[in-house]
């Protein structure tokens, strides 16, 4: 019997039409049963019992029959999956589809075996940290992972050019080539690039779209200047699985997250989830400067801490007889020279490994190398031929062609640009006075020079403190220095961005609990690559008392250890004054080993700085002026130098006469314009 779902015609069969009871022949009415009581009978009641068991007989017999059908559909389905399945080991076997991470079956736990030796073969120097990320790699394989949760949040730290991107980049590529990912491709997302809260929507796009390529692993950088908020929306995908989003978004047809503008938009996206995807933060520190911006609930979401060691020495003789290796194969194909360089020239090469570029500076030093023999080429335009010796001396690299002279081979290149250095040493040497801080700052290039020397010469480097403190009174030219040292040093190397940061009391100091120290940290980040400077910075602190200024200054102190290689503070204040200042932290003095006393003018030099903001301005002072200025300067410094104002004085001296100039030449127009005479001065008197 077949399954029915025509419930009409089953009541019909149990009831007659109309929904009465098919109980059998009955007697005819009586017409007087509807005023008189029904007598019990008996009658017609074993037939209807009769007819209801029937019924369920038949209901249970078409039950049976539908259990059975649904059996028989049950082990077909899984017949089906089975045959799936095999199909798909077949196919994975044969080598036409990729296996995933996901779901993966205990049997193929074994394609690791031997793993971290093959990233080894390429990876040299760093073998702990190459075994702990291909463990960090493996560990999803072995714990599992649930719906579209991140498969491990990994945290790859160590100084920089360590080798941390290219051991990752190899871990993925082996992997890809074993069937354990289905691509070796990797998503990095820049997070210094959303600094300000303002890129939130460009934050949102690129992380959705870093989450969506193709690829299972997704690369962040630079979180410690990306914006707190931000940082947020990672943690959760971390710690949480996925991320809420305040807003209601859509995607376009190009795959862009665009704003949805209402909530009841279909197909909006309210949420970010890490689509199962390994999340790796790079850092040059460890957890605990990542616990200060992600929160303690995100480090312990962290599956794996993988930490790169420095380079011992046989490892960078490794490293650049490899790069030098290279470097011979693209001389014989570009330049059809044979490559010839000895051990001398490898510690050469692996001197060039320096704390601020790692192992880089070895495929610096080659790149330079090759540039040199390229000009060389360039000489001539006859095809050379045969052997290039290169040899190592103290006072840097040699060449020689076959039989030829040994020639200096980094003089082949054209002369290194100075423009920009030269013209921050004359725009200094320009100042007036202050003769004992400019040889402090021209000292600053000499150093970094040595030090370049030293490396070059496979020696040690010292990375000496560069923090200082000006002091003196008023007007003395501390701002000027503090941004032209700046600029110098960037333009010596010893800082990338070069930028001037000035801040005071007000710039770090918060108005409630738990508000400084995110606020300094702010103002640190900003300053990286340049210098932050610290006007009057003995108002940080106030007293034992001043709870927030003190918290400043131990935040302050703590991001100069964090940053000593990517930041120089600058403090500024009266001599006395910041002497009690360095009392307020242990560790304040220590990290200002530079102390930099700004003299006074004397009357002679602030007649010069007057002639020089002239002369700036368009204007030229009459030879009389002279004489009654340097008396009034004279003056001025001798009475009280502290309130007089130094360099501020000459402005304001010159700012007067010229006010006056203009009410002269209102009234002769006759008169040169550009000259200020004796009569112009207002030079009140000096008690």
């Amino acid at each position: 019997m077949a399954y029915t779902d025509d419930w009409e015609s089953l009541m019909n069969g149990v009831f007659g039409p109309g929904g009465r009871f098919k109980a059998g022949p009955t007697a005819p009415a009586d017409p007087a049963a509807d005023s008189e009581p029904k007598a019990k009978t008996a009658g017609p009641l074993p037939d209807l019992n009769a007819a209801l068991l029937a019924q369920q007989k038949k209901l249970d017999e078409m039950l049976k029959q539908q259990t059975a059908a649904l059996q028989d559909q049950d082990v077909a389905a899984r017949d089906a999956l089975e045959n799936s399945r095999r199909m798909l080991r077949d196919m994975e076997a044969d080598g036409l589809l990729a296996r995933g991470t996901a779901d993966t079956r205990p049997e193929h736990l074994g394609s690791f075996e031997g793993l971290a030796e093959e990233v080894k073969q390429t990876v040299l120097g760093q073998d702990a940290f190459v075994e702990s990320v291909v463990r960090a790699m493996r560990r999803p394989f072995v714990l599992g992972t649930e719906g579209a949760a991140a498969r491990n949040v990994i945290l790859l730290s160590g100084g920089s050019g360590t080798g941390r991107h290219f051991a990752l980049t190899e871990t993925a590529r082996c992997m890809a080539a074993r069937g354990l990912l289905q691509s070796d491709a990797i998503a990095t997302l820049d997070l210094a690039l959303y600094a300000d809260p303002s890129a939130e929507k460009l934050f949102l796009q690129d992380l959705y779209a870093a989450l969506c390529a193709p690829g299972e692993i997704v690369v962040f950088e630079h979180y410690e200047s990306c914006c707190p908020s931000f940082l947020k929306t990672l943690s959760d995908l971390a710690v949480k699985g996925s991320a809420p989003l305040s807003s209601r978004y859509l995607v376009n047809k190009e795959g862009i997250l665009v704003e949805a503008g209402t909530a009841l938009a279909p197909g909006a996206v309210s949420r970010l989830d890490p689509h199962g995807k390994y999340l790796v933060f790079f850092s040059t520190k460890g957890r605990e400067a990542l616990a200060d911006k992600f929160g303690a609930a995100f480090v312990g979401a962290l599956g794996d801490v993988c930490t790169t060691a420095p380079y011992a020495r046989a490892d960078l003789a490794a490293l650049a007889a490899r790069q030098l290796n290279a470097l011979a194969q693209k001389v014989h194909t570009r330049l059809g020279l044979t490559l010839s360089a000895g051990a001398d020239v490898r510690d050469y090469v692996a001197a060039q490994c320096t704390p601020r570029q790692g192992a880089a500076g070895l495929s610096a030093c080659c790149e330079k190398m090759f540039r040199a023999l390229s000009e060389y080429c360039l000489q001539t335009d006859k095809p050379l031929f045969g052997t290039v010796a290169l040899t190592a001396a103290p006072e840097g690299l040699s060449f020689r062609l076959n039989d030829g002279a040994p020639q200096p081979l980094f003089a082949l290149l054209p002369a290194a640009y100075t423009g920009a250095l030269d013209a921050v040493k004359a725009e200094i040497d320009a100042l007036v006075g202050l003769a004992p801080v400019k040889d402090y700052v021209f000292g600053l290039a000499d150093n970094v020079q040595v030090q370049q020397r030293r490396a070059a010469a496979g020696l040690k480097t010292a990375s000496l403190s560069m923090h200082m403190i000006f002091t003196g009174n008023p007007g003395t030219g501390k701002t000027t220095i503090a941004r032209l040292v700046a600029k110098y040093l960037k333009a010596i190397g010893a800082l990338k961005g070069g930028q001037l940061i000035e801040v005071s009391r007000g710039d770090l100091v918060g108005r409630y609990t738990g508000h400084t120290a995110p606020l300094t940290n702010r103002v640190i980040e900003s300053a990286l690559g340049g210098v932050l400077f610290i006007d009057e910075a003995y108002s940080l602190y106030r007293g034992e008392q001043d709870s927030f200024g003190l918290e400043a200054i131990d935040t302050l102190v703590k991001g100069m250890e964090d940053h000593r290689d990517e930041l120089v503070v600058i403090l500024a204040g009266y001599t006395r004054e910041m002497q009690v200042f360095l009392t307020a932290n242990s560790g304040l003095a220590s990290r200002f080993p530079n102390q930099i006393e700004f003299p006074d003018y004397t009357a002679d030099e602030l007649l010069a700085i007057t002639h020089s903001l002239a002369k700036g301005k368009g204007y030229r002072l009459a030879p009389a002026c002279d004489a009654p200025l340097r008396a009034y300067y004279a003056a001025c410094q001798a009475a009280d130098a502290r309130t007089a104002g130094n360099g501020r004085l000459a402005r304001n001296t010159l700012e007067k006469a010229i006010f006056r100039q203009s009410r002269r030449l209102v009234a002769d127009p006759a008169a040169e314009l550009d000259l200020i005479l004796e009569e112009d001065l207002e030079l009140p008197a000096i008690e």
